[in-house]
């Protein structure tokens, strides 16, 4: 059952949305998801941590060495209900260092070295119902400390130096008080005038392992009292109970070990004869206790007798002879060897027996006759038989804990009258069941076979189990399981076979048929293993659509190696995966195909090589995942794996070295993460990491405080908390007046430019855009030769000049070969290609100017690439013919062209009226001229 509650807690435990505290875990609390409460016990602490999340409702610091609680240590907690402060060296708390608490309910201060409490200890704690400062060195406490604890139940004070019982006078008088633990506190008198003249509210005493010499009632002060211990007293006492209603609704006692003279005790049980029904008399000695049993068998009320330790190792016929109302009779760890036929035959009324921890060797046939037992123990004894009337006539029992006996035979029909059956715990020596379950025990819920030498599991052992729920077969020796071998378990829940010898050819598809309610199944610590990662001819569990948890971690010998891809196959509501140790190094892509309802799965203590993301792409809805000492050196991993939805991520005991920021980005839901003992670089990569673990208020990231660095080598061993990040972190003010600036300044130099040095700037950027062009093209025209005799250049608006009278004369009469815009551009080509391609592509390049060409952008570009074309090849390549007079004044703002006409002689077109036929001559002799740039000159010289 351990185990069973263990995954529950898995299954439904929380961690809190919390940040790194140092020292510290914080969790929820598993039946209050919204109740947080600080884990910071064995953690070394000398002082009360700092910086704990305010909202958290408790708070564990025990077992660390602080000494001192300061003032101001808990003011900031003021949600606080539980507060441990228990085994630490607290010798003082400062006064109103609980102020802030108002809403504390639980305080532990136990095993401390408290020895003083002042007044204001418990300052402003109304809402205190448990306090426990046992196991100090309280030797005084201030009459007015207990008065502020108006709600306060339960108070322990045991094992201090407080002596005297009127110093406790203000603690009895709290309204609301009901138990009281006063024992080991050196008190030698109790006397109620000491205490109270009027009633009060106890309900429990607790005055045991004190030198106790006066117990005294005068007047009735506890008419609720209902349990008193006075175990282990080592004085004679004498008992001064005046009315023997004062005591009247006193039903619980404890005499353990008491001091007290027989006849004394006796007397004491008198006096509650019409009350008890509760007693305990546990390490008096062989005499005494008999002496007490006969005493105590006379209270009438009596039901429960707790006898543990009292060397009775015989029982006649005579000790329970008077004992008729017992419902529980409890002789554990008393040496019984022997027990007489006859000695339980006057409890007509018990269901409870325990006989465990003696050395009975074999079943008291006492028992034989009490047909009103339900549970019986038999545990730690030397039986080494079990025969078919051993439980004959017990046919209301229930439980029966026959375990660590050394059983040899068991009869066939040992339980088969047990018909009531509902839980068996027989771990002994069994080697086989024989059919021990087939009839008899059709109820049982509950059979524990655990720690047999069981080595084999057939068909037909459990066929009449219905009922069956929980069966545990860890720590046999099994085998072998027979296929249908737990058919007809219908409604059983957990099946444990860890810690046995199966092998994978005993876990198959029909061992596993007949448990369609089967939640949780364990085969741990076996010998499971697979050679390849191929699909399985018959998966195992395909018959368990309903399993919840499944544990197949440490496998022996090699580890299972290998996890065939279907292996998973039918595990459609599988929620916790335990694949730990497993020796396997990588897994199949579609190793979780059959489990999309994953949100727990532990891979850890296996070496992957590989581990693709593709393998969790599945499993979208994991909730925890567990990767400790897998050999991981980056949790990048997750991202393309799509495990959005992890919650609580532990990859301690790895190699990784930094955290980036993309992948807990993606983790939006990460509220817990386990990164200890992780080899990590302490420089700027981790520097963001620092920062958020530090000052995060998502994901609480356990005992970052301890992290250490593992590179550079000067800094290994040094705490990655530590290290300082502010050099690498960016000064963005200084960033920004650096930016500021730049930009003022870029806008004055650009409004300089633009108002100064506008058409110079135009100017260089096409010359700079027509040194590109010509350097492109240069080598194309030399390997390809001229296409055209002549590039035209002009504007739209000469075009009709340039069709009637240019295309016309040069093409239509002289013959020469023209290249012009809308002829010859090649259609869907840049613009500005097609001019590149169409001047080199030319011998000449004829610019018609106008005004109208001056103001054009495409016609600077064309002479701009023109121009640049002369400069390059040192050869006249340009012809520059003006349509009309343009003075030099509107010449200015077009450098280029006004540097041309300065340094060579150009062609006009005569007005109207005048002969142009000198003109076309002297054109044509321009195109038909292939010298140098002087000699073409000249040519145009004497052509105007």
């Amino acid at each position: 059952m351990s185990v069973f509650i263990l995954v529950s807690f898995y299954l439904h435990a929380t961690v809190v949305q919390g940040f790194f505290v140092k020292n510290c875990n914080i969790k929820a609390i598993p039946t209050h998801s919204t109740n947080f409460v600080a884990l910071c016990n064995k953690q070394r602490l000398s002082t009360v941590p700092e910086n704990l999340p305010h909202h958290i409702k408790g708070l564990d610091i025990c077992q660390n060495n602080i000494s001192k609680i300061k003032s101001n240590d808990l003011v900031y907690l003021s949600h606080l209900k539980y507060l441990n402060v228990s085994h630490n060296v607290l010798q003082e708390v400062e006064d109103g260092a609980f102020r802030s608490l108002e809403e504390l309910q639980g305080l532990n201060l136990a095993f401390n070295r408290l020895t003083t409490i002042q007044g204001s200890f418990f300052q402003n704690l109304h809402n205190l119902t448990v306090l426990r400062l046992d196991k100090n060195s309280l030797r005084s406490i201030s009459a007015s400390a207990f008065v502020p604890l108006k709600s306060l139940v339960m108070v322990n004070l045991s094992g201090n130096h407080l002596q005297n019982i009127e110093r406790l006078q203000p603690l009895f008088m709290l309204p609301k008080l009901m138990r009281v633990h006063i024992g080991s506190n050196g008190i030698t008198s109790f006397q109620s005038l000491k205490i109270s003249n009027t009633s009060l509210n106890l309900k429990a005493l607790d005055l045991s392992w004190n030198p106790l010499q006066v117990f005294s009632l005068t007047q009735d002060v506890f008419p609720q009292l209902e349990m008193i211990d006075l175990a282990f007293i080592n004085e004679s006492m004498r008992w001064d109970v005046q009315d023997k209603n004062y005591l009247q609704n006193v039903f619980k006692l404890n005499l353990s070990g008491i001091h007290m003279a027989t006849e004394d005790i006796t007397a004491v049980l008198q006096m509650l004869n019409s009350s008890l029904t509760y007693l305990k008399i546990e390490y008096m000695g062989k005499i005494k206790a008999q002496s007490l049993i006969k005493a105590a068998c006379r209270i009438d009320s009596l039901t429960v007798f707790r006898l543990q330790g009292n060397n009775l190792n015989s029982i006649s016929d005579q000790e329970f002879r008077l004992c008729k109302q017992l419902t529980l009779l409890d002789l554990p760890r008393n040496n019984l060897i022997s027990i007489s036929s006859l000695a339980f035959s006057s409890l007509k009324n018990l269901s409870k027996l325990i006989l465990c921890h003696n050395k009975l060797k074999s079943v008291p046939i006492a028992m034989r006759n009490i047909s009103t037992l339900e549970t019986i123990d038999l545990s730690y004894n030397s039986i080494k038989e079990l025969k078919c009337v051993d439980f004959a006539n017990l046919k209301k029992l229930s439980k029966l804990h026959i375990y660590r006996n050394p059983l040899h035979t068991v009869e066939l029909c040992a339980f088969q009258n047990l018909n009531n059956l509902q839980s068996l715990i027989m771990s002994t020596e069994i080697f086989t069941l024989k059919g021990y379950f087939t009839s008899g025990v059709q109820k049982l819920e509950l059979l524990d076979l655990s720690q047999n030498k069981l080595n084999s599991i057939n068909k037909g052992d459990f066929r009449c189990l219905g009922y069956l729920r929980y069966l545990y077969l860890q720590d046999n020796q099994i085998t072998y399981i027979e296929p249908g071998a737990f058919e007809g378990l219908t409604n059983l829940t957990v099946l444990s076979l860890q810690s046995n010898k199966i092998t994978q050819s005993s876990i198959r598809l029909s061992v596993f048929s007949g448990l369609p309610n089967l939640l949780y199944l364990w085969l741990n610590n076996n010998y499971i293993s697979y050679s390849t990662q191929t699909s399985l001819r018959e998966p195992p569990f395909a018959s368990l659509p309903h399993l919840e948890v499944l544990g197949i971690y440490s496998q022996h010998h090699k580890g299972m190696e290998n996890i065939p891809l279907n292996f998973l196959q039918g595990l459609t509501s599988l929620n916790l995966l335990w694949a730990g140790s497993l020796g396997i190094t990588s897994l199949h892509p579609h190793t979780f195909k059959y489990t999309p309802g994953l949100r727990f799965l532990d891979l850890s203590k296996n070496e992957f090589s590989l581990l693709s993301p593709e393998i969790f792409w599945p499993i979208k809805q994991l909730y925890r995942l567990v990767m400790v000492q897998t050999g991981l050196q980056s949790i990048d991993f997750l991202v393309p794996a799509n495990l959005s939805e992890i919650r609580l991520l532990f990859v301690r005991h790895n190699a990784i070295s930094v955290v980036n920021k993309t992948v807990i980005d993606f983790l939006s839901k990460l509220m817990y993460l386990d990164l200890q003992e992780n080899a990590f670089s302490c420089d700027c990569t981790n520097a963001w990491f620092i920062n958020w673990t530090i000052n995060g208020k998502e994901t609480q990231v356990l005992n970052a405080d301890k992290f250490q660095c593992n590179y550079p080598v000067d800094l290994r061993g040094k705490k990655l908390m530590n290290l300082d990040v502010n050099s690498c972190s960016v000064d963005v003010g200084f960033i920004c007046f650096i930016s500021t600036s730049a930009l003022v300044l870029l806008t004055l130099v650009t409004t300089f430019f633009y108002n100064f040095l506008k058409w110079q700037v135009i100017y260089t950027y096409y010359l700079f855009l027509s040194f590109l062009y010509d350097s492109k093209h240069q080598r194309k025209q030399e390997t390809n030769g001229f296409q055209y005799d002549a590039f035209v250049s002009y504007n739209t608006h000469d075009e009709p000049w340039v069709m009637e009278e240019l295309l016309s004369k040069l093409e239509g009469e002289q013959g020469w070969r023209l290249c012009l815009h809308h002829r010859d551009f090649q259609p869907g080509k840049p613009i500005v290609d097609n001019i590149v391609d169409g001047i080199y592509s030319s011998r000449k390049t004829i610019c018609v100017i106008s005004r109208h060409y001056l103001e054009s952008e495409w016609c600077s570009r064309e002479i701009q690439v023109a121009s640049f074309r002369l400069f390059d090849e040192k050869k006249d390549v340009l012809i520059l013919v003006f349509l009309e007079d343009i003075p030099n004044s509107e010449l200015s703002p077009y450098y280029r062209m006004r540097r041309l006409i300065k340094k060579r002689t150009y062609l006009k077109w005569p007005k109207l009226g005048k002969d142009t036929q000198y003109f076309w001559q002297k054109l044509r002799a321009a195109l038909e001229t292939r010298g140098s740039s002087d000699e073409n000159n000249s040519a145009l010289q004497s052509a105007q």
